[in-house]
């Protein structure tokens, strides 16, 4: 089985919420707008036959990853290591704990099928960077999308890895804009 996972940013939460902490726990809800952009990402799981669900503790993240789940039939499962970047950290650190749950999902989806990482657009950006995302492709990613991210909300990156040593093929697999328009299509 070819090594498939999904590094995903939260929906649109509610960026009103400044009573709320944005990197702790809870942190901000999602919007209406949020929840439908998570059910779109479950209509895509669904399709790319997603396997397994992890997430980051804050209620951004374990929300969408609860929608999108529910259309996979998939619980996920809470990895506090997907959480926000916080103030303190810095990327050596900030690597040193999403690491093994990169290692982790690889060796998952080896055995059982895609993987699904449902996160923040910061840990994305830092893992991509790590894969090898080339930093003027990363730059333009991050120009195109909200607050510097490198995906819009309830997008996902797809990271494919066709041997052990071969390097991570990574693309920009689906955004809740090209879904509604990719179904149009069809």
């Amino acid at each position: 089985m070819i090594p498939t996972i999904y590094l995903i940013r939260h929906a649109t939460p509610d960026w009103s919420r400044t009573d709320l902490v944005y990197h702790l726990p809870p942190g901000p809800p999602l919007t209406p707008q949020g929840e439908a952009e998570a059910a779109k990402l479950g209509d895509f799981l669904r399709d790319m036959d997603v396997r397994h669900i992890f997430t980051s503790p804050l209620v951004r993240c374990s929300r969408t990853a609860e929608i999108a789940g529910g259309a996979v039939g998939l619980a996920a499962q809470e990895d506090t290591r997907l959480a926000e970047l916080r103030p303190e950290e810095k990327a050596p650190e900030i690597l040193a704990r999403l690491w093994p749950v990169w290692v982790h999902a690889g060796e998952l989806c080896l055995d059982s099928g895609p993987v699904a990482l449902v996160t923040h657009g910061g840990p994305i950006a830092l893992l991509l960077t790590e894969l090898g995302l080339d930093s003027k492709q990363l730059a333009h990613y991050k120009s195109t999308f909200d607050r510097s991210n490198p995906l819009p909300p309830a997008g996902a990156w797809r990271a494919v890895r066709v041997s052990p040593d071969a390097p991570w093929s990574l693309e920009l697999a689906f955004t809740p804009e090209a879904h509604r328009a990719r179904a149009w299509f069809v």
